[in-house]
């Protein structure tokens, strides 16, 4: 058996095997890099590979960016932060016909930008939203297909932690990263609200107008998202302006999040305790995903399988784009099956090769991936979020909240389609 061969037999079934045995993706690469090392070179140069490789990920000073940016939202999270957004947005918009989803949608996107975790957002803004929504008389579907797919944008809007993970994997600049989500960000947020409009169009009895709200309602709404607005920006103005290094700038955001919270009076110490908890835990998923993406990617390294498939691809008698909507289904599929972080560690070391060999923009390449895979957060069999979404909301069955992110998906794929057709879009900070 040569190289390529064992390389796809271990991607291809060995992987695939452990996937469905439900082992964690990071272990189940690690599992698949050192058997394939092992098989390659040898059994002491596989151990050996392991500890310096691991050494030098776990020393290395770009990873402790991770904690610092899942610190911050965690923060912001337990302090009650998504209620004053949701609030906010209520207060502005929640009168029209469909608003309280609208005015979701708005504040799923204001708490991904200091949150930056697709699931998190789905709980927060579930248990938020959805008993207001349920008491206005809002279609069930529409309620919490409009949790559901407002909490996506937390993988996307910055700080994110899925492209601080692809930054270190591909060596991108972070910085760049963050500020080529944030237009598909927000073009992501208005096409998923005018989905909630469309919708209520069509049938107006699914989402009732609120109550009106006064000026001094709104007025008075508006001091806790600004303590939000003054954080997102003071992070990406930072690392704009080059005032801090990406490490730095987790630092001075966790910094700013404890301030605030501490300055309007709902600094705890549940929250502290919460905060620290779930940053442990959130980092170490995503070190073991990291950790597991290094040892399969040198497997792969040794195969030679990425650059042998770009050589392949680029040999191929068809136009390089066939060759992208290709990648585009297949990140489409593996989004619908599998955690996108997961997804993309597993693909970036094969992927990668093959787009800096056609000629594509790795930037703007790893700005589209994100967004696609994270449409597999609300798309069957898995949908995180749709999970997450109906075990908050009890009386509602998965089958209703899949059947309400049914009417956001095409906001996702007319995104994509514009990113693809102009991406100028993505690339226009630099």
């Amino acid at each position: 058996m040569d190289s390529i061969s064992s390389g796809l037999y271990g991607v291809i079934i060995l992987l695939l095997v452990l996937f469905f045995t439900r082992m964690p993706v990071g272990i189940a690469m690690a599992v698949v890099g050192f058997l394939g090392f092992w098989l390659e070179v040898g059994f002491r140069p596989a151990v050996s590979m392991i500890s310096s490789n691991l050494w030098s990920l776990f020393s290395s000073y770009g990873l402790s960016v991770v904690p610092f940016f899942v610190f911050m939202g965690a923060v912001c999270v337990h302090a009650g932060v998504s209620r004053r957004l949701y609030e906010t947005a209520h207060a502005w918009i929640g009168h029209v016909r469909g608003g309280i989803a609208m005015a979701t949608v708005l504040a799923c996107a204001a708490f991904s930008a200091i949150c930056g975790s697709n699931a998190a957002t789905a709980a927060t803004m579930s248990s938020v939203a959805l008993p207001e929504m349920k008491r206005l008389g809002y279609d069930p579907a529409l309620s919490t297909g409009s949790v559901a797919s407002g909490a996506t944008l937390g993988v996307l809007i910055p700080p994110s932690v899925v492209l601080i993970v692809i930054g270190l994997a591909t060596e991108q600049s972070i910085t760049k990263l963050f500020l080529a989500a944030i237009i598909p960000g927000l073009v992501i947020t208005f096409l998923l609200a005018l989905s909630v409009w469309i919708v209520c169009r069509i049938r107006p009895e699914w989402g009732p107008p609120g109550k009106r709200a006064t000026f001094r309602e709104r007025m008075k709404s508006l001091p806790g998202s600004i303590e939000m607005l003054c954080l997102f920006c003071f992070v990406m103005i930072g690392l704009y302006l080059g005032w801090f290094t990406p490490t730095e700038a987790g630092a001075a955001g966790s910094f700013f999040a404890l301030l605030i919270v501490i300055l309007n009076g709902h600094f705890n110490l549940k929250v502290m305790w919460n905060a620290i908890e779930d940053t442990v835990r959130t980092t170490c998923m995503i070190y073991i995903v990291v950790a597991g993406a290094v040892i399969f990617g040198r497997f792969l390294a040794v195969t030679r399988l990425p650059f042998e498939m770009a050589d392949w691809v680029a040999s191929l008698n068809v136009p390089n784009y066939i060759v992208l909507i290709t990648m585009f289904l297949l990140y489409i599929v593996g989004g619908a099956i599998m955690d996108a972080l997961g997804l993309l560690m597993i693909t970036i070391p094969i992927f990668f090769p093959v787009v800096n060999n056609i000629g594509y923009d790795a930037l703007w390449f790893s700005i589209v991936v994100t967004v696609i895979t994270t449409l597999g957060a609300i798309t069957p069999p898995v949908g995180i979020n749709t999970f997450v979404v109906a075990s908050v909301a009890r009386d509602t069955d998965l089958e209703t909240v899949f059947k309400g992110t049914l009417f956001f998906i095409p906001a996702y794929i007319f995104a994509i389609v514009l990113f693809t057709l102009f991406p100028k879009i993505v690339t226009l900070w630099y």
